[in-house]
């Protein structure tokens, strides 16, 4: 098989690149180490920037989604007893859609079929070979393909970015002391914004997807058990961590689905080195706080779509710019979302003096307007 490029990882934003490519007039293959079906089934997040969905628009897959997507002017914020609304619309005249990530895939996997655009499943045992050169190859158990560029939408234990040397990147990690218990229900949302409430029992988020099905999340131990966590132990302590008015009203059921995330901040840098391009999880993560980890990895597919469009319209030099452009945004994200968890959660090791501080951060976001226009400008998503 020969394309121009090969992109390895069938999530939304390997995806989304084969779209953006081929109406670019750029040949791609999509390279996936599972089935469509187990793609589809993973339960991912769900808050779309308003530069994701211009993108998701620009690929023509974005019917459904304005069809069924939950509109959000707003967040509310909560620390102990202290509610403070964000309101997106009136700070930066944008909005947020609430749209589960695993619909995304669907549209954009059903977008490909109309298009008939090729896509390889169950390609066990991935690996790049000749990324330094100007004709790599990807392959796997039972396939290969040759390629002018390599790019790498497969996820943080993926071969891309382990294909690049390791005296060649530089990674920048922070592991953070506690992790995420979701639960999925189909429950009416206990709120139609969501909430993000702080507080000396820890973290809690109440989110949605939509009119009838919530995505409620807990702060937690880092590597705690979910099976620790039966429904009722889990609904008692959300409704200790949220607002009174709200934990009165809540509607509890039982768990669709229940995990734990583990959170971290971590980026790979170069974001392109021979001819392997990373975008996504392959580069970045982001701790879950503040909604960017699908938003930032379509804004690299973004770039990266405009400079193999370049290198293909015949400027030699279009690939140079995309890692430090992607990079420049990343980096804004990570701050953005480094910053919304140190404000929301509680840390184990944290001193009186630490938390004194907390509570001060809240006071000053809630009277300072500039400090809630920086919040609302990073939460809708910045410029692409």
């Amino acid at each position: 098989m020969r394309t121009q490029v090969a992109i390895i990882g069938g999530g939304p934003s390997g995806l989304l690149l084969s779209l953006l490519l081929h109406a670019r007039g750029v040949d791609a293959v999509v390279i996936e180490r599972r089935t469509r079906a187990h793609v589809l089934a993973r339960i991912r997040a769900g808050l779309l920037e308003r530069g994701s969905v211009r993108l998701l628009e620009e690929a023509g897959a974005a019917a459904r989604l304005h069809a069924e997507g939950l509109v959000h002017e707003g967040c509310l914020l909560a620390w102990d007893d202290r509610e403070l609304r964000i309101d997106f619309a009136a700070l930066t005249g944008h909005r947020m859609v609430i749209y589960g990530q695993t619909e995304v895939t669907r549209d954009l996997y059903d977008r490909r079929d109309a298009l008939a655009l090729p896509t390889v499943f169950e390609a066990e045992g991935v690996r790049i070979e000749g990324a330094d050169g100007s004709r790599p190859r990807v392959l796997w158990d039972g396939g290969a393909i040759e390629c002018d560029w390599v790019a790498g939408c497969d996820g943080f234990h993926g071969a891309a970015r382990r294909a690049i040397p390791e005296g060649a990147r530089r990674e920048h990690e922070r592991v953070y002391p506690f992790g995420w218990l979701g639960v999925l229900a189909d429950v009416p949302p206990v709120h139609d914004e969501l909430i993000y409430a702080g507080g000396a029992r820890g973290f809690a988020l109440c989110s949605q997807r939509s009119a009838t099905r919530s995505r409620y999340y807990l702060q937690c131990a880092a590597g705690e058990d979910p099976a620790a966590w039966p429904a009722d132990r889990f609904w008692a302590e959300l409704r200790r961590r949220i607002p009174r008015r709200f934990a009165e009203a809540l509607e509890t059921g039982p768990a669709i689905e229940c995990s734990v995330a583990p959170l971290r901040s971590f980026v790979a840098e170069p974001m392109l080195w021979g001819r392997i391009a990373l975008a996504g999880d392959a580069a970045h993560i982001v701790p879950p706080t503040g909604a960017k980890g699908l938003n930032l990895a379509l804004g690299d597919v973004a770039y990266l779509a405009d400079a193999l469009a370049g290198h293909y319209g015949g400027d030699g030099r279009a690939m140079d710019g995309y890692g430090p452009r992607a990079l420049a945004r990343v980096w804004k994200a990570e701050r953005f979302s480094w910053w919304m968890t140190g404000l929301m959660h509680r840390f184990p090791d944290a001193s009186p003096f630490d938390r004194r501080i907390q509570d001060a951060e809240f006071a000053h976001l809630a009277e300072v307007r500039a400090m809630r226009e920086a919040l609302a400008w990073n939460y809708v998503g910045l410029d692409l």
